[in-house]
């Protein structure tokens, strides 16, 4: 058997991995610029900016900026 793939994957509208993805993404609140935030390994910061519709920049003091995914466990809004 080869490892290698064979082509190009195919959409498939009705699978349930769509639907999942689909919630996932719905469930995502966005954090408006200037909000504070608390992150589990970072501590407390301020969002300065927005990364696309599922990230932000958050500032963690002293020039410490991270991107953070907006689904992370870790991030919580205060």
């Amino acid at each position: 058997m080869s490892s290698q793939p064979t082509g190009r994957r195919r959409h498939l509208p009705n699978s349930p991995f769509n639907a999942a993805r689909e919630a996932a993404a719905a469930a995502i609140k966005p954090i408006p610029v200037g909000a504070r935030v608390s992150h589990e390994r970072h501590g407390l910061g301020r969002v300065v900016a927005l990364d696309g519709e599922r990230a932000v920049i958050v500032d963690f003091g002293s020039g410490d900026r991270r991107r953070v995914a907006l689904d992370s466990a870790k991030l919580e809004r205060l």
